[in-house]
């Protein structure tokens, strides 16, 4: 029987594995192609996104983002007014981490361009589908995963745990095989490890992340239930 962490990749016809194979070959071999990785999302989702969507839209503040059409990057373009915010807040830390990771606000939305997926028709997917993809710096922040290839690969379990895509738990089970040779058997315990805080946290797609920008950032992690990453944070401490 297959793990449960691990994704099942049978049942539905509307994947496109061998898409997602070449995607991750090239991937590998340039870590930096930041655009593979929405093709490979993209390729192995199937009706992941949709149901998603669906359990946003039963949510009152779904409702209200899909109606409004409330895009999350809008606010976080405002990095003025997010480094007014006050200090030791998810906002005043989000900006600190873009401006030291040197990140532009559209970096991921220009990287989903450049995928080789057709582009999502359907408005409020279309919507859901770009929410997610401009929570991906904020979730670094909430859950203390860095953008070095240990954290990245923690943080796509602790996504997957959330949104049960079949491409990001790809992307985070050839991680642990790829980062297996430095890190050895500590890959393996930071990347479930991820899994678990990510199963264990609340719904993290369906939160009203705006309003959560003022809010100081350890309360954030609690009201989120979300653990620190012991095991990410030592293995960066042997190496």
């Amino acid at each position: 029987m297959t793990p449960s962490f691990l994704p099942d990749f049978l049942g539905d016809s509307s994947l496109e594995p061998l898409a997602a194979v070449k995607s991750m070959i090239r991937l590998v071999r340039n870590p930096t192609h930041t655009h593979e990785v929405f093709t490979i999302i993209r390729a192995l989702s199937g009706s992941d996104l949709r149901t998603g969507l669906d359990r946003f839209k039963d949510t009152e503040f779904g409702e209200s983002v899909l109606r409004n059409g409330v895009q999350l990057r809008d606010s976080l373009k405002k990095r003025n007014l997010l480094g007014k915010l006050p200090a030791g807040s998810l906002g005043r830390e989000y900006q600190k981490f873009v401006q030291e990771e040197n990140l532009l606000a559209d970096g991921l939305e220009k990287a989903n361009k450049r995928s080789l997926q057709p582009e999502i028709t359907d408005p409020e997917l279309k919507l859901f589908a770009a929410r997610q993809r401009d929570m991906h710096d904020l979730w670094h922040v909430v859950t203390g995963y860095g953008r070095d290839e240990l954290g990245e690969a923690c943080l796509l379990a602790f996504t997957y745990a959330q949104n049960k895509n079949r491409g990001v738990g790809f992307i985070a089970f050839v991680g642990c095989f790829k980062l297996f040779a430095k890190y050895r058997f500590n890959a393996l315990r930071a990347i479930f490890q991820g899994y678990c805080i990510g199963k264990d946290a609340a719904w993290l797609p369906g939160q009203d992340w705006e309003s959560l920008l003022a809010n100081e950032l350890n309360n954030v992690r609690d009201l989120l239930n979300i653990s620190m990453p012991s095991s990410y944070l030592a293995s960066l401490n042997e190496h």
